[in-house]
């Protein structure tokens, strides 16, 4: 295990911010996160484990992918020293295979590409069939920057229970948020 795959979900949601993601060699820098865990009401783990979570509650590193409002798929990073923790991708700055986020996209907006847990999986092509895999070895590549980014924080979106925590991390300043981060 790498050591901070034991963070806490809200320290590894920080952490993520400035890393590198790519899934088959499409992907780039990591500038939105939101952190869960299983005391957390807005949290899949939060009623215990279940067949679509189970992943949560599997070993750190893995991907938790479900889908939401039966719509878009969403990437986590299971994630902490307990089960049920798990980090959610909300952007990226696309930066490696921007002709095949594009068509997978259907725009060109490089903003747009990957603004979003959904957008990010459409352009990443991001599937049930990656839940649960190691997201530190093929087919994923996610490594950590080696400087810190400046990180904005504020409550989460897209969510009812618990919105006002101040999970949601974000490179400052960054054009490719999914929406600027109001403290």
């Amino acid at each position: 295990m790498i050591d901070w795959l034991a963070l806490t979900p809200q320290a590894a949601a920080r952490r993520l911010i400035g890393a590198t993601l790519m899934l088959d060699g499409v992907g780039g820098r990591v500038v939105e996160t939101e952190a869960y865990d299983a005391e957390d009401p807005a949290s899949h783990s939060f009623a215990g484990q279940t067949p679509r979570n189970a992943a949560m509650f599997g070993p750190v590193g893995r991907a938790y992918v479900y889908r939401a409002y039966g719509l878009h798929w969403c990437l986590n990073l299971v994630c902490g020293s307990r089960p049920g923790g798990a980090v959610l991708f909300r952007a990226l700055e696309p930066l490696t295979g921007i002709d095949r986020m594009i068509d997978r996209r259907g725009l060109t907006d490089l903003r747009r590409l990957a603004s979003g847990p959904g957008r990010l999986c459409q352009a990443l092509a991001v599937g049930a069939e990656h839940n649960g895999l190691e997201m530190t070895a093929p087919p994923f590549t996610l490594a950590l920057a080696a400087d810190r980014a400046q990180i904005a924080s504020g409550p989460r979106i897209g969510i009812t229970k618990a919105a006002h925590q101040p999970w949601r991390y974000g490179l400052a300043g960054s054009p490719f948020l999914s929406r600027p981060i109001k403290p």
